[in-house]
């Protein structure tokens, strides 16, 4: 472990993060390309589609909070547990994309029998949601178990998700440019790397002091249990708050290609350069709303990040055929709000399992439950939003002006609507109690436990900040 009066370095927060870019370049063909790639390859009517997706992800959420609660075994019987149950999952992961991307590649019959297909692609979305589930969970609770105070854990998250925007900018262009085998190649080889570099991430404080053995002493705590975060006042507010931004984030990305191709009517080489560039400006973005942290703390930023969002995508709706320079400034402020939205709520729950005496200890409890919140806004953006466009007329490659236009408020309208009363939330139920306490007298500071780091010097509210706090040495 790094010097307990260190920060992460860059060498050490490269080797924390990287996974993140392979699974976050599986995330965008999951969640946004599949849905018109099934709709465009495999003619699968959009209310068929819909509904498959709104299942598999339903399924898929409510079994995020168990996988939680085995990461956080995981990590009570040693960090090589951890590891293996990641190689595990990786490799189970590049099996279920490459069985749902290209199943002729499986049975060259699939694509011409639709109940089979339908079936197939039911099974390869839980095999491949099952596993990046459970990567994804270890990854996030290895991160929140470095701790830190606010900016410390922005930063680790910055790194993780730093990463994961390179990945998801290599997946918004290589379909495009090289084709799905070759998406498909390039995804295997980066998890590879991406799990090599996290046998070699900075350890956290709470865990054995090697990775090959269990703990004998002290005895790691027993796992949470299932219901355990939802004790925690902050923690349901926080999940509140990020469900229904969550949601405004979900509509546009389940619709965007369909937006891009029949609003705008722009080329297929076109598609790579909005998706680039708004991951491209979402990953620029970073370093300087770590600074906004720095000024204003977690909970402001993220809150001037909605408004910005708000502020610069609304207007969307007004965009028709040929309107590309337009909707790539769009796609260039959007990406810039959007990394708030990456860095920053992460970190807020860091420190909400900091504030409850947990950490080190059930972060895969509460990270369960926020994957779960994660899956089932996308859940709920696929299975409404699909089949409710599908029943106001509008197909794929339509050019009926009143279909277009309901395209049009369901793409920016729906979600800008969403994001205000998520920013209302935000201040009512995060910013302004957090404003109203900081003129109380704190409390008294809660014992640490044996088995987790020392809570930080001040509390993890939303509008705190501290210096960084160090991480411990390997």
């Amino acid at each position: 472990m790094t010097n307990s009066q260190q920060p992460l370095t860059a060498r050490q927060g490269l080797a924390y993060g990287l996974l993140g870019l392979p699974l976050a370049f599986v995330a965008l063909p999951l969640y946004v390309l599949l849905p018109h790639h099934y709709a465009q390859a495999y003619a699968m009517p959009l209310a068929t589609l819909g509904a498959l997706l709104l299942g598999a992800r339903l399924l898929d959420a409510a079994i995020d909070p168990l996988l939680g609660r085995f990461s956080d075994r995981l990590f009570a019987h040693s960090l090589r547990a951890v590891w293996t149950a990641g190689a595990l999952a990786a490799l189970a992961l590049v099996l279920g994309l490459a069985a749902l991307f290209v199943p002729e590649r499986f049975s060259a019959d699939l694509p011409r029998q639709p109940q089979r297909l339908l079936v197939w692609a039911a099974l390869a979305l839980l095999l491949t949601y099952t596993a990046y589930s459970l990567l994804g969970i270890a990854h996030q609770s290895w991160g929140a178990r470095l701790g830190g105070n606010e900016l410390q854990r922005s930063r680790t998250v910055a790194w993780r998700e730093g990463c994961a925007l390179v990945g998801v900018v290599l997946a918004s262009v290589l379909p495009a440019l090289a084709g799905l085998p070759a998406m498909l190649a390039v995804f295997s080889a980066a998890l590879a790397l991406g799990w090599l570099a996290w046998t070699r991430a900075p350890a956290p404080s709470a865990a054995p002091a090697t990775a090959t053995a269990p703990t004998t002493s002290p005895a790691p705590p027993p796992p949470a249990s299932l219901w355990h975060p939802w004790h925690s006042t902050a923690f349901r507010r926080l999940l509140a708050v990020f469900m229904v931004s969550g949601i405004a984030s979900a509509v546009p990305a389940t619709l965007v290609l369909f937006f891009i191709q029949d609003r705008l009517r722009a080329t297929p080489a076109q598609e790579p350069l909005f998706l680039g560039t708004y991951f491209l400006c979402a990953a620029l973005s970073i370093p300087l709303w770590l600074r906004a942290v720095a000024r204003w703390g977690l909970a402001r930023s993220w809150l001037a990040g909605m408004l910005l969002a708000v502020a610069v995508f609304g207007w969307t709706a007004t965009l028709g055929a040929g309107d590309v320079a337009a909707f790539i400034a769009v796609c260039a402020l959007s990406g810039v709000a959007l990394g708030t939205d990456l860095a920053l709520p992460g970190a807020l729950l860091a420190g909400v399992i900091a504030q409850a005496g947990d950490a080190g200890r059930h972060e895969g409890a509460y990270f369960g439950w926020w994957n779960f919140a994660t899956k089932l806004n996308l859940a709920l953006a696929a299975g409404l939003a699909l089949p409710l466009l599908d029943a106001l007329g509008y197909t794929p490659g339509t050019r009926d002006p009143e279909a277009l236009r309901t395209l049009a408020l369901a793409y920016a309208v729906l979600p800008c609507a969403l994001k205000l009363l998520a920013a209302a939330a935000l201040y009512g139920l995060i910013v302004r109690p957090a404003a109203a306490g900081a003129g109380q007298p704190a409390p008294a500071a809660h014992p640490a436990s044996p088995a987790s780091p020392a809570s930080p010097a001040s509390p993890a509210s939303p509008a705190s900040f501290a210096h960084p706090a160090p991480f411990s040495e390997r």
